[in-house]
């Protein structure tokens, strides 16, 4: 997806964030900040792809600050928040045991993304008031066929914390017996799930977790490895969380893919792509 005007702040905000969780220099913030606005003044223009223009950013940062994973402890923020509501879905799932509502916690999940949510935003009240919200789009009947037609699965994770939620959606697609491949990032990029994570969260337990390649912002085509390029090719049917996964999905030829986009809408410029509302939980075929 190409960027918007209102991602200019957006990158701004993630750029001041990053620094502040790498490093207490300040001075050394202030010189990187303005190799940020250096290199958002070359590059911030109309037909940028969102996703390489934040890898960079984000790049840049760990590379001067010499912290190779700035959100260590959000991500376990992350974990602890979702297991805190774990037991709280799961009762959701034993009144109701259908794959639209084990989507819908998986959607739900997705609301734990550091990357577009401030540090000082009251997530669990989001959670709390998505848990009783619909999904604006449902192509729930088209992915319970595609499901059952298929004998495979890529299942593109986004955050960690929303991994734990993804494991209920994970079980269920079990019931379909389709063999599982899980894709996480290779190095640390936001809260994003690398391979640490995901069998922290027990995510192995469904399938084989596999790595990208890179620790982009969402999904790159030109960052990922030719292993996985291998893998990615190989399977018809894939499953994306995520606005990243989506921002950078969006910009390859998808024509031979079954695929399914979860996520939650969480700024304008993807909704307004989608033709959603601000917020809106969504499941859909593209």
């Amino acid at each position: 997806m190409k960027i918007s005007y209102e991602c200019g702040p957006c990158f701004l905000r993630q750029a001041k964030e990053a620094l502040d969780l790498s490093t207490d220099d300040e001075l050394l913030k202030m010189e990187i900040m303005e190799e940020i606005f250096k290199y958002l003044s070359n590059n911030f223009t109309l037909g940028t792809n969102s996703n390489s223009t934040g890898s960079t950013m984000h790049a840049l940062i760990k590379q001067r600050t010499g912290c190779a994973d700035p959100y260590y402890k959000e991500k376990i923020e992350s974990n602890n928040i979702a297991l805190k509501y774990l037991d709280d879905v799961k009762k959701i799932l034993d009144e109701d045991d259908s794959l639209e509502n084990h989507v819908k916690i998986a959607i739900i999940g997705n609301i734990l993304d550091f990357g577009a949510f401030t540090l000082n935003d009251d997530i669990e009240s989001v959670i709390k008031d998505s848990l009783k919200k619909e999904l604006a789009v449902k192509d729930i009947e088209e992915f319970e066929n595609s499901l059952k037609i298929h004998d495979k699965v890529l299942y593109l994770v986004d955050n960690t914390g929303e991994i734990v939620f993804d494991k209920l959606l994970l079980s269920k697609i079990n019931e379909y017996d389709l063999d599982i491949t899980i894709a996480v990032k290779s190095e640390p990029i936001l809260n994003d799930a690398c391979m640490e994570e995901a069998l922290d969260a027990g995510l192995d337990e469904f399938g084989e977790i596999v790595e990208i390649g890179a620790g982009t912002v969402g999904y790159v085509d030109s960052k990922i490895s030719d292993e996985f390029r291998q893998i990615f090719d190989s399977h018809k049917f894939i499953i994306s969380k995520g606005m990243g996964n989506y921002e950078g999905l969006t910009e390859i030829d998808l024509s031979d893919k079954d695929i399914y986009f979860l996520l939650c809408a969480k700024c304008n410029t993807i909704s307004r792509d989608i033709g959603v509302n601000l917020h809106d939980m969504l499941l859909f075929k593209k």
